[in-house]
């Protein structure tokens, strides 16, 4: 069938017409438990009660009248989302990479109100992705997603993940500050340890520079803690949030304190539509159960007891999987077979991953999964790789 859509998706030849929870029913009937979470995206799973009675309501109130307006529901959830963090101040916006976009923007503005313009550099990780922009894709230097876009957007220096040194290294008169994943995603779960973080908080102090961490797919409770850098005890600069925020429903932000934004003044950055009412109100919808005492200690504890089921699988086909990496209900599983094969076996069994880069396959389920959707998931993951092994296992009996 020919779509109207750019061609600029792999589309699985899948549709879906309901979901409840961690489940999603396809047309044709077939029931797949959803651990990709539209990317992390369905952090309250589909249907929540919650946020789908939030929307109802506030599709009865004003849907947008701009910003050049107070919006309540924005203000009420910039300093709901102040108060559970690091920040002071907090810019809305549609999506993860507007968000760091305003991260960008935000660190630049900080040297130059200082009077140092020609601090607008940025030290970034091999293995980042920070969004699809003109800039983000120059912070994030994937030669595939630079291609064809003409020169790269400029004042971004890449170095080695987790290589201290090199960040010291890469540090000049026109550096501004450090950006990072605190756990990659695209680039395949990768998690910098909390002594690095640390060394790089302690080293923008003594340096004079920002520290930025895009939070856009490991916040908002993803890991069992509101932001993934408070594992290490590490307070940023500036952070960019979305996916989670907003449970399905398009919203991103940067969060700064008020010394790093004290560059963004009147009229320095704005959004259409970032921050509008009905995002605005569903955000808040998402916090409040996100928040709710003993919420993401039992996403901790779920986390640790996916992370022993997939451990056993570790064990039990070598041939197949490598290694297991993440936090709380973000992992990743390093394949030895090609990562696609693996989600695909996946898929057939009914269990629904995401891909990501260094061959890994994601497990990005709801935050509201119980136990029993573990089970489910071991169950399905435990089909598909005895399918996939047995071929190895025939030709060695060979």
């Amino acid at each position: 069938m020919t779509s109207a859509l750019y061609p600029t998706y792999p589309r699985a030849d899948l549709a879906f017409k309901h979901g409840e929870g961690a489940w999603l029913i396809a047309e044709n009937g077939d029931r797949y438990l959803d651990f990709s979470a539209g990317v992390a995206v369905l952090s309250l799973g589909h249907n929540h009660p919650r946020l789908v009675e939030t929307l109802k309501r506030a599709a009865e109130e004003p849907w947008h009248v701009s910003n050049l307006f107070r919006i309540p529901q924005a203000e009420r959830l910039a300093e709901r989302l102040c108060d559970a963090t690091f920040a002071d101040l907090v810019f809305f916006t549609n999506s993860g990479a507007e968000a760091v976009e305003c991260a960008i923007k935000t660190a630049r503005k900080f040297h130059a109100v200082n009077g140092q313009p020609e601090r607008y550099r940025l030290i970034t990780f091999e293995g980042a992705f920070h969004g699809r922009t003109l800039a983000t894709i120059a912070a994030g230097g994937n030669a595939k997603y630079l291609e064809g876009f003409g020169p790269p957007v400029e004042g971004f220096d890449q170095v080695p993940f987790g290589d201290f040194d090199a960040v010291e290294a890469a540090i000049t008169q026109e550096t501004a500050g450090v950006l990072l994943e605190p756990i990659q995603g695209e680039g395949g779960l990768r998690v910098f340890s909390p002594s690095f973080l640390a060394q790089l908080r302690a080293l923008c102090d003594a340096r004079g520079l920002l520290l930025v961490f895009d939070e856009v797919q490991c916040g908002v409770g993803r890991t069992g803690k509101f932001l993934a850098c408070e594992h290490a005890g590490v307070a940023p600069d500036i952070a960019a949030l979305a996916k989670g925020l907003g449970g399905g429903f398009p919203l991103g932000a940067c969060l700064a304190t008020r010394e790093a934004a004290k560059g963004m003044t009147l009229g320095a950055h704005g959004s259409t539509f970032g921050g509008n009412p009905l995002a605005t109100a569903v955000g808040g919808a998402v916090l409040d159960v996100v928040l709710a005492e003993g919420f993401m200690a039992r996403v901790a504890r779920l986390g640790a007891l996916l992370r022993q089921r997939l451990a056993e699988f570790e064990d039990r086909y070598p041939s197949l999987i490598e290694e297991i990496r993440g936090e709380g209900l973000m992992f990743g599983v390093k394949t030895r077979i090609p990562n696609g094969d693996f989600a695909a076996a996946a898929r057939a069994e009914g269990l629904l991953t995401v891909l990501a880069g260094d061959n890994v396959v994601r497990l990005l389920p709801p935050l509201t999964i119980d136990e029993s959707d573990i089970a489910a998931a071991a169950a399905r993951l435990s089909d598909a790789c005895a399918r996939l092994a047995a071929p190895a296992e025939k030709l060695g009996a060979a």
